[in-house]
């Protein structure tokens, strides 16, 4: 079978979980003898060699296709005069949007012959997420392919394009909706978009119960073509920080993940601060970057408790191994988790996990202590007991790592390919 998948992202390139549980999922579906195309708006060359990456940035558009003639009028309703630019603060989105009101140039036409893509979340989003479904029609037309699986709402309209250039079905996967991302406050275009692309999919697959809960009930789709795969976590390597001394004699607790509303940093911090009165030997980490993060930094400092609260910006790669072997132990507040794989990564570095109950992750661990996200005196409690008492810590160590190691991408994999065929 082969498999024509459209991304946003793709390791090393990446900005969150996202890209993370693409190539994850691509390998898995490579690892049981499936034929993946992976295209993403912009490629830069060092992207793993086991995967065949097609870069949008490449392609060609032929107007003569009377593809484009067919699709112009189809593309029109997201043709919106708004600048979106995901997890700016209010001074960063007025920075950004005052130079392009006052400094940009005129912006080439999605519709030229050649465009290349920024690969970025910015002032120039939606003319990509455009641009991205017109190059994925001459993609479809050109690529032999026996499914198209578009993952979020950014490549949705691609997948639609592909589908109706092709005539294959069309699978959609939703790793987070604007719901999880916004709370109440939707972007109604995103929204728009995503409801869209669910629809006109012949499955969607959520990437929790959590999430196929919300697909169904907030967007009113048809719960008989609603799959849960749950996510999984590559296998753990010997890491290069094994045994890595911390050179500070406190506990370390990291919070890792977007500073957004939807990962609940504010709660994390005010957990912090209740931890910190009962005990000031024990340091807190915030690693991330985010639209709240001058808000937890102003936060941190006036709850006077700088001094044990560090702020690293965002990691990735061997940065968040490094973080991990120098934690003892890991919280994820989320608010509105789709799943949640940094818990597992932690996991799989000996790290316990501290989650909300608000997580698709919660459905599948064990063996990770589980607070609701408001509750902040249960979350200053269970940071308590595993920075204090060695043999709970010890306990969820050992059971914590043999349980995630059996959550193989090879697994989900599996489940994916039962979708596929369910439509062939």
């Amino acid at each position: 079978m082969k498999i024509l998948m459209f991304g946003w992202e793709f390791p090393p390139h990446i900005t969150g979980g996202l890209g993370t549980a693409c190539y994850g999922l691509t390998k898995g579906l490579m690892d049981n003898h499936q034929e993946v195309v992976f295209v993403v708006p912009k490629a830069y060359g060092d992207e793993s060699q086991d995967v065949r990456i097609v870069n949008a940035s490449d392609v060609t558009l032929d107007l003569r296709n009377k593809v484009f003639s067919e699709y112009w009028e189809k593309l029109k309703y997201i043709e919106v005069d708004s600048i979106l630019v995901p997890y700016a603060d209010d001074d960063e989105f007025y920075k950004i949007t005052r130079k392009y009101f006052h400094h940009s140039q005129e912006n080439e036409s999605v519709f030229s012959t050649n465009y290349k893509f920024s690969g970025k979340y910015g002032q120039s989003l939606m003319e990509e997420v455009r641009r991205y479904a017109l190059v994925a029609a001459q993609i479809a037309s050109q690529e032999s392919h026996d499914i198209i699986h578009a993952h979020d709402w950014l490549t949705y309209e691609a997948g639609i394009s592909a589908k109706q250039v092709s005539g294959k079905p069309l699978v959609v996967h939703m790793h987070a909706t604007e719901f999880d991302r916004s709370g109440e406050n939707v972007n109604q275009v995103v929204y728009d978009i995503e409801k869209r692309g669910m629809e006109m999919a012949d499955r969607v697959i959520t990437v929790s119960n959590w999430t196929r809960n919300i697909v169904i009930n907030r967007y009113g789709i048809d719960p008989n073509k609603v799959i849960t795969v749950h996510n999984a976590v590559e296998p753990a390597n010997q890491s290069d920080y094994c045994g890595l001394e911390k050179n500070v004699k406190e506990k370390v607790v990291t919070f890792l993940g977007r500073i957004t509303f939807q990962k609940g940093p504010d709660y994390f911090v005010e957990a912090a601060a209740k931890v910190l009165q009962k005990d000031p030997n024990v340091r807190f980490v915030m690693a991330g970057s985010g639209d709240m993060l001058n808000r937890m930094i102003r936060r941190v400092a006036a709850l006077k408790i700088a001094d044990k609260f560090h702020f690293t910006g965002f990691l990735k790669g061997y940065e968040v191994d490094y973080m991990f072997a120098l934690s003892d132990v890991y919280v994820m507040p989320s608010v509105s988790e789709p799943f949640g794989i940094s818990p597992l990564e932690a996991m799989r570095s000996n790290v316990p996990v501290i989650i909300s109950k608000q997580s698709g992750v919660s459905e599948v661990l064990h063996h990770a202590l589980k607070v609701d996200f408001w509750d902040i005196d249960a979350l200053a409690d269970s940071i308590w007991g595993l920075t204090h008492y060695d043999g709970l810590s010890k306990m969820f160590i050992s059971m914590g790592k043999a349980e995630v190691d059996k959550m193989k991408w090879d697994n989900a994999a599996r489940k994916v390919i039962q979708v596929y065929q369910s439509l062939l």
